[in-house]
């Protein structure tokens, strides 16, 4: 018999306000009923995170982490390629990779998961060689994920509608030049998104039929409309019904470029990777998830 194997667990203090560090007990007490050995690390920075992780896969160990998708991002993009998977018990604000894949809120549903030892691997994007994995977006969704980090006194869902409301106010339209697959052509308008998970901003259905393992980015193009419409749309999003609004297209791609009339930064798994201009892609099936069976 192969030795049970060791688990990092990497607790992210910080994650939802608090949250990582109110549910490691919670997390530690879930490990020991499935009798899974750990050892504990509390990050104190991204970069922390993703070194422990590194240097945990490089010693056989299992990086387990306790965060909200941010610092998940991170770990899975430093793990592509790696030989052993990852393990996720969410713990931010928006959670939505672990939504994607069927892993549960809470710590003993996400610990089950872990214990169960099920994989699945999925593609890896990068953004100006800066991996992540849910979606990078740029236009409204730049100010939107800035002021949505910025909010102390709001949480989950309603940070993000918050946060949308307020960058929709000062918004004025961008022209937006897009590469796709090598054809270009240009969007006037509010956004673009490059989903690999197609959900973001706390369940968002921004790209309802985007895959995690299928190579492509379904990329989500969001033209001029007015200020009233486009606010009479957000909750439409939630449902995916955005879709069928005029001015929103979806077109598939392997690799995207984008560029604009004035500044971008690059918001992805929702924290800021890089800015415009940004060449996206997708590493294939490039990292291994223990996530449940489909």
């Amino acid at each position: 018999m192969s030795p049970t194997p060791r688990h990092l667990l990497l607790v992210n203090p910080a994650a939802g306000g608090g949250r990582g560090a109110k549910l490691a007990p919670r997390v530690e007490r879930e490990f020991k009923r499935h009798r899974l050995s750990y050892r504990l690390v509390m990050t104190t920075s991204v970069a922390h995170g993703r070194d422990q992780a590194r240097l945990a896969a490089a010693a056989g160990e299992i990086p387990v982490v306790v965060s909200g998708d941010g610092l998940i991002g991170q770990v899975g993009g430093a793990l592509a390629g790696a030989e052993v998977p990852i393990g996720i018990v969410p713990a931010g604000r928006g959670n939505d990779l672990a939504r994607v894949l069927g892993i549960p809120s809470d710590p003993e549903g996400a610990v089950a998961v872990v214990a169960a030892g099920n994989e699945r691997s999925i593609d890896v994007g990068e953004a100006n060689a800066k991996r992540f994995l849910g979606t990078a977006s740029c236009g409204i969704d730049s100010d939107a994920n800035r002021i949505a980090n910025e909010a102390r006194f709001v949480s989950g869902r309603p940070v993000y509608l918050y946060a949308a409301l307020r960058a929709l106010v000062q918004w004025r339209p961008a022209r937006f030049r897009v590469v796709l697959d090598g054809t270009e052509r240009e969007v006037v308008g509010y956004s673009v998104v490059a989903a690999n998970s197609g959900v973001y901003g706390g369940g968002m259905l921004i790209a309802p039929n985007a895959e995690l393992d299928d190579g492509q980015l379904d990329v989500v193009l969001t033209g001029e409309t007015g200020k009233l419409d486009f606010l009479a749309s957000l909750p439409k999003v939630f449902k995916g019904a955005h879709l069928s609004k005029d001015e929103v297209e979806v077109v598939r791609a392997a690799k995207v470029e984008i560029d604009a009339d004035r500044p971008f930064d690059v918001y992805a798994d929702g924290d800021l990777l890089t800015q415009l201009p940004a060449t996206i892609r997708l590493l294939e099936r490039a990292l291994r998830v223990l996530a449940p069976q489909s």
